[in-house]
């Protein structure tokens, strides 16, 4: 092999493909011209360099949440076999996950980095560099770096422009270190709350998801980084909520609750990668399905990015599926289907693709397809500059603070504006200045882990390193109350374990409550993988009852007659029912990150007024339910024709604060508009109550007719206001018809024409002003081009007496 060019720059023969004054697609395909078939199959691999990240590897504190892997042992027994250097031989795609396999600094993952990229560029002919990649779904997934709230959280916030500012900063950090590609954001519609990870999602809703992700997305792509959508698609719809379960969703309901988040994110967000789903839709696999692939995602979409494999999704064909005889069959099938780039480690895309194209049984058109989409990658991010060096790709690596006092400031403003108030009560806020004995129980109360998601450093590799604690400063709730509460005498027992039967310490807890003036009782998840958590991949739950014996301890608290304030710090949403009757105030808590505690602290205390909104529903029972809030007509309250309510305890949007609002004026530009025209919806919010604070304005739309059953009602439009007390603000939804479009019978997408009802409130059961549009003319058909987003505009605010006048104009 010849070693990479050492000579000056500027003494260098300048290859085409190095030529930044070239077109790009010229670059590339002089490049794939030079290309051997061996080089460019190198491409489409990758090489996780120490993974110790394996199931098996994963500590087993509870004996009984081990799991059977028997069916990846042979999988995680190939991966790893093969030295880097062998695996450059002919080049080499990616470099899987250097900073987030194990404890290292930035400036040491960064040196590693320039390592394994000199090795990559000598080892090889040409000397292409490898396409670094990493998680980054709560953060940048490194030791030491930022711990933002799990994106469930962000759900909660109905705040695209926060997202996307906390999507910008994480990206600024891996850049600066070397890396290229992240593996966020997930782009699942929740559809059955016992999915392990929920956490993970940022809800319920498509057109939620949409907005944040492409929020998500714009901000990633902004700072270098190539975003990465997962899991396309149907993932979170598996049967009985089991992970990598098979889901039995037929195309219709694909195409209109699960597909729309990846479309938006790609043709609004600008989204250059895509990531398979592991499961099989109706019996098909997502890796070997040319439908999803390349018609719908190519063909319709117009993407033009790379499809990379989720971890072992290609060998899983054969050894989970068994639709393939051997992995090397699942590489030819994934490759045939479109998937490009295999992850973590070449399995299905080895040396055989290359007998294959030899013997005629394989078309090199395919391989040069896939290497071409990649090779693009690295020509856009300069790593086939004539001047790049593996050096220079992470010369601020030692400058970087991956947890610096910005990054900070936005995890705590995203925290504090996800913190859910369900119930105040006559409890909440507390008043920090009056003197009270607080009794502190519940086993998320002094475990600062319980805000943060499975992907998150200290919970997706620290427990393997019980020495090294969590690696950035993150307080618990105990610490932050005894801070926000300070002339308060607060005590605390733990009461019992996040999961287990253990209920040895009720009676400490109980009686700590019974001597106090006050409990504040902190109850929910924790998180880990593969049964090593109860929330989290591969942590799916039986039913929606809070885990372990921790409902028994709250009724526990509830019957010493002590007035308990509820604090869920949770991954999904629990049944929370019977919790909520002896409940003094509740509080929800979607793991929101190192500065969750403050957080929540500053909402109890009334510092922070809490504006986050439910992007799930919070079931009533654990039980019965039907898994979110779009359902067609059967899917809601049958009214006795089951036994079986699905009304749910706290509905999707629901959230309260310290404040009041109301929405009124309603007003709809026009009552009648062409099925290819648009409509205004305009409603005056005002803040009723004495403190200020932000409200989330809803548009929902109901299809009053349809060829096929549609949901009850469906969010379509969204804007979080701040007024002040006694303000009022105008809020216009700008609705083309193209957003009432679904998938008809014919399995072709339409915008029909009838009646739509517009709905508008502050949650999908909180809906005061409602008006009837109708659509006139000819059923129109609808794909690329589309009108994804529903634009809104916010009025100035103004005083009482202005927004009356303003209202009677």
């Amino acid at each position: 092999m010849t070693a990479v060019d050492r000579t000056p720059a500027a003494d260098r023969i300048l290859r085409p493909w190095q030529d930044r004054t070239l077109p790009v697609a010229e670059r590339v395909e002089a490049l794939l011209a030079e290309l051997t078939l061996e080089e460019k199959v190198g491409q489409l691999g990758s090489r996780w360099v120490g993974n110790d990240m394996r199931v098996t590897d994963q500590p087993d504190p509870d004996p009984e949440a081990s799991i059977n892997v028997a069916p990846m042992q042979d999988v995680f027994a190939a991966s790893g076999t093969i030295s880097l250097e062998e695996a450059s031989r002919h080049g080499l795609g990616h470099l899987t996950r250097v900073f987030g396999s194990g404890p290292v600094t930035a400036a040491d993952g960064a040196a590693e980095v320039v390592r394994l990229q000199h090795v990559v560029v000598e080892r090889s002919r040409l000397g292409v560099p490898a396409l670094v990649h990493e998680e980054c779904l709560t953060g940048f997934t490194t030791y030491g770096a930022t711990v933002y709230p799990a994106a469930i959280a962000w759900g909660a916030t109905f705040d695209p422009e926060l997202v996307q500012r906390m999507a910008a900063a994480i990206g600024r950090d891996m850049r600066a270190v070397g890396v290229h590609q992240g593996l966020s954001p997930v782009l699942d519609v929740v559809r059955d709350y016992r999915w392990g990870r929920v956490e993970e999602t940022m809800g319920e809703d498509p057109y939620l998801v949409s907005m944040l992700g492409a929020a998500y997305v714009r901000g990633l792509e902004s700072s270098g980084i190539i975003a990465t959508l997962k899991h396309f698609a149907g993932y979170s719809a598996s049967r009985a909520a089991r992970n990598h379960g098979p889901v039995p969703m037929g195309r219709r309901e694909l195409m209109d609750m699960i597909l729309p988040t990846f479309e938006t994110a790609i043709v609004l967000g600008g989204a250059r990668s895509v990531m398979n789903s592991y499961s099989d839709v109706d019996g098909v696999p997502a890796a070997a399905d040319s439908w999803l692939l390349t018609d719908l995602l190519r063909e319709e979409w117009g993407f033009t990015g790379t499809v990379v494999s989720d971890y072992w999704a290609v060998p899983f064909l054969a050894t989970m599926h068994e639709v393939a005889a051997d992995t090397d069959e699942a590489g030819v099938l994934a490759l045939t289907a479109g998937i490009d780039v295999e992850l973590p480690d070449t399995l299905g895309f080895g040396g055989h693709l290359v007998e294959r194209v030899r013997r005629g049984e394989l078309p090199e058109s395919l391989v040069d397809r896939a290497a071409r989409r990649l090779l693009t990658q690295k020509v856009e991010l300069g790593l086939l500059d004539q001047d790049w060096t593996p050096e220079g790709s992470v010369s601020a690596a030692a400058a970087v603070d991956l947890d610096s006092p910005a990054n900070r400031a936005l995890a705590r403003e995203l925290a504090e504006r996800s913190i859910v108030l369900l119930d105040g009560g006559t409890t909440l806020p507390l008043d920090a200045a009056e003197p009270r004995r607080i009794a502190v129980v519940g086993p998320s109360a002094a475990e600062p882990r319980a805000f943060m998601g499975c992907y998150a450093f200290p919970n997706h590799v620290l427990p393997r390193y019980p020495g090294l604690g969590l690696g950035v400063d993150a307080p618990s709730l105990l610490d932050a109350l005894r801070t926000e509460l300070p002339h308060s005498e607060i005590v605390h027992e733990r009461g019992c374990d996040v999961r287990g039967e253990d209920r040895s310490g009720f009676a400490a807890a109980t009686a700590a409550a019974r001597e106090a003036d006050l409990c504040i009782a902190v109850v929910g998840d924790l998180a880990g993988l593969f049964g090593h958590g109860t929330s989290g991949e591969g942590c799916d739950a039986e039913d929606l009852r809070l885990p372990g014996v921790q409902e028994d301890l709250l009724a526990g608290l509830a019957a010493t007659g002590t007035p308990v304030v509820v604090v869920v710090v949770s991954g999904r949403p629990y049944a929370l029912g019977e919790v909520h009757a002896g409940a003094a105030a509740l509080v929800q808590a979607f793991m929101p990150g190192e500065e969750g505690a403050a957080a929540i602290a500053g909402v109890l205390s009334g510092r922070v007024q809490p504006g986050g909104k439910l992007p799930v529903q919070i079931p009533r029972g654990p039980g019965g339910q039907p898994g979110t809030y779009l359902q067609p007509p059967l899917g809601a309250n049958s009214h006795g024709i089951s036994n079986l309510d699905p009304t749910p305890l706290f509905p999707f949007g629901y959230g309260t604060s310290y404040t009041s609002f109301e929405v009124g004026d309603l007003r709809v530009s026009d009552a009648e508009v062409p099925t290819d025209g648009e409509f205004t919806v305009s409603v005056r919010v005002r803040n009723t109550g004495g403190r200020a604070g932000e409200e989330v304005v809803q548009l929902y739309l109901h299809d009053v007719l349809a060829q096929v059953t549609r949901p009850v009602r469906q969010l379509a439009g969204f804007a979080r206001v701040r007024l002040e007390p006694g303000t009022s603000t105008e809020v216009r939804f700008r609705v083309h018809a193209d957003r009432t479009a679904f998938t008809g019978r014919d399995l072709r997408r339409i915008v029909e024409p009838g009646d739509v009802e517009v709905l508008v409130g502050t949650s999908a059961a909180d809906l005061p002003c409602r008006a009837v549009v109708r659509l006139t003319g000819p059923l129109r058909v609808v794909g690329r081009g589309r009108r994804l987003v529903t634009p809104v505009e916010v009025s100035p605010a103004m005083g009482e007496q202005e927004g009356r006048d303003a209202g009677q104009s």
